[in-house]
């Protein structure tokens, strides 16, 4: 395999930024594999024992998906007896997992930062959105969302209006009526799918948001921050501190040069640029 950039390890596997040069191979062992390249329009997907070799020189990052991993979400689609779960080697890539794939990839080079909470969220987001978008739809003899805990279509629906539009002001009384549930019910049926209380869950989602905007340079701090509907520039700021554990500047900072500065010693851009 080619220059390891970096890799993270969890329950979910192992998550690797790697450089191939044109030529060079990646292969998917005893569990899946899905490749995301730093540009390009395709998804790639490796069942056990396939290989992909790169046309060109790319950096790409690399999930060795824990099998356990994936049948405890998605027993339908990665059960034991499912030998070749991916019917399709490349895939259109969406812009949500292209966003997905781009802010995983910054986490991952600015590994100091990133909280294997959030980590786990963002996997989680990229399986579950793999699975809605090309597994579910291929998928005949078993439904993709047979025993998943995401099997609840309510639920799902909820997950998807708290992405269209992440935003701190957001009504979950509101978000819980959209779907058809009693709050009580909506917060309990939330909490057992996804492992997050609704509101977390939007909170990653606006970190996320956040990571993708300030790394990409997609407008300024005070933009981010009403985009994601703070009434105030420094509550965006104590939020993203208490998330991340830096400022958004300085996170903006190292992602710009990720992994070759001190963030202690530099000097702090204002926190309006």
């Amino acid at each position: 395999m080619g220059g390891l950039v970096r890799i993270l390890e969890g329950r979910f596997g192992r998550l690797v930024l790697i450089d191939l040069a044109a030529g060079e191979s990646c292969a998917a062992q005893a569990d899946p594999v899905i490749l995301m390249q730093s540009v390009g329009d395709d998804l790639l997907f490796l069942n056990p024992g396939e290989s992909y070799t790169s046309e060109h020189a790319a950096r790409i990052l690399v999930l060795h998906a824990a099998s356990d991993w994936l049948r405890a979400s998605f027993p339908a689609v990665f059960g034991a007896s499912e030998q070749q779960p991916f019917v399709q080697a490349r895939e259109e890539i969406t812009p949500r997992i292209r966003r997905l794939a781009d802010t995983l990839a910054v986490e991952v080079l600015n590994d100091r930062f990133v909280s294997a909470e959030r980590l786990d969220f963002m996997l989680q987001e990229l399986l579950l959105s793999i699975v809605e978008t090309y597994l579910a739809r291929r998928r005949t003899s078993s439904p993709a969302w047979r025993g998943s805990r995401f099997e609840d279509s309510r639920i799902r629906r909820a997950i998807g209006l708290l992405r269209a539009r992440p935003n701190k002001e957001l009504n979950m009384d509101e978000l819980a009526s959209q779907v058809g549930l009693s709050r009580s019910r909506f917060y309990d049926l939330f909490q057992l799918c996804t492992g997050f209380s609704p509101r977390a869950y939007l909170d990653m989602l606006c970190v996320e948001t956040a990571i993708s905007r300030l790394s990409s340079g997609q407008g300024k701090i005070a933009e981010v921050s009403a985009e994601l509907g703070f009434s105030a520039q420094s509550n965006f700021t104590r939020f993203f501190l208490n998330q991340v554990g830096v400022p958004p500047s300085e996170y903006r900072r190292a992602a710009s040069r990720p992994g070759t500065e001190d963030l202690s010693t530099e000097p702090k851009p204002s926190e309006s640029e």
